[in-house]
């Protein structure tokens, strides 16, 4: 399958990059891939139970990718076992993709204090710390130059009614990508962020009113409308390119300038 891109075919080729995270064809993780893909990287994917291998293998088959294997982020073991698989296949990585984040929906809806103690440390393990879990796992497997990207969004910085727990989770990746852009640099391995605008996923389905959200946004902007799931890919590949060599511990708004809106 082909993926249009704006970069050179060969721009990324001989690169490797793992993306975790894909659920179905409009997951932001899924449009990132692409655009990889297209820039030349070779690709390899994970998956989560039965349900969600019947979507994602198709789609890592139509990008030629070299692995497709489970891994539930919530498991170290299971990490660690893909991770072996990785590196008996590639012997590196390029780069990572983290796209990755859960919590229940009862606590996507209402208000924050009702938040259990158990659905904040899910929501912790698998949207913040599943970040942390991975870089370690990727870092002997990485050269200098390499790259590690995760998706956030502006409702760590600001409260946006229903979006809740995955707020504070969202707060705690950023502060982990610094943290792990500080620890990590001296290797010249770089870690940052997209802060995507609202966009249709299936994520996004689970947010209370998300088609309202999406509306209200896209009107609010600077620009006066929403991003596309294509737009978070093409970012991401540029993140990943030498042109972005320099850049590591930050948090890239892609929102039409919503964020910066009172």
């Amino acid at each position: 399958m082909n993926h249009q891109s704006i970069f050179n075919p060969t721009l990324l080729a001989g690169k490797k990059a793992l993306i975790i995270g894909v659920a179905n064809e409009r997951s932001l993780a899924w449009a990132i891939a692409k655009q990889l893909h297209a820039a030349g990287a070779e690709l390899a994917f994970n998956f989560l139970g039965d349900a969600l291998e019947r979507r994602v293998r198709p789609l890592a088959e139509s990008v030629n990718a070299a692995l497709i294997e489970p891994c539930d982020v919530a498991s170290d073991e299971q990490i660690d076992q893909f991770f072996s698989k990785v590196s008996a296949k590639w012997g590196k990585i390029d780069f990572l993709i983290h796209s990755v984040a859960f919590a229940n929906r009862e606590d996507l809806e209402g208000r924050f204090v009702n938040t259990s103690r158990e659905g904040f440390k899910l929501a912790m393990d698998i949207s913040a710390y599943s970040l942390v879990a991975c870089a370690k796992r990727a870092e002997p497997l990485m050269a200098p130059g390499s790259s590690i990207l995760t998706l956030t969004y502006h409702g760590s910085q600001v409260v946006v009614p229903n979006y809740n727990v995955m707020g504070v989770a969202k707060a705690a990746l950023e502060a982990s990508m610094r943290y792990l852009a500080y620890d990590l640099g001296e290797k010249k391995i770089r870690v940052n962020a997209i802060s995507a605008g609202p966009v249709k996923t299936l994520a996004a389905a689970g947010i209370r009113n998300f088609r309202g959200m999406l509306h209200a946004v896209g009107e609010k902007t600077p620009l006066k409308e929403n991003i596309t799931a294509d737009e978070v890919g093409a970012m991401a590949a540029f993140l990943c390119t030498d042109a972005a060599a320099h850049v590591t511990g930050s948090t890239f708004y892609l929102d039409s300038g919503a964020h910066i809106m009172g």
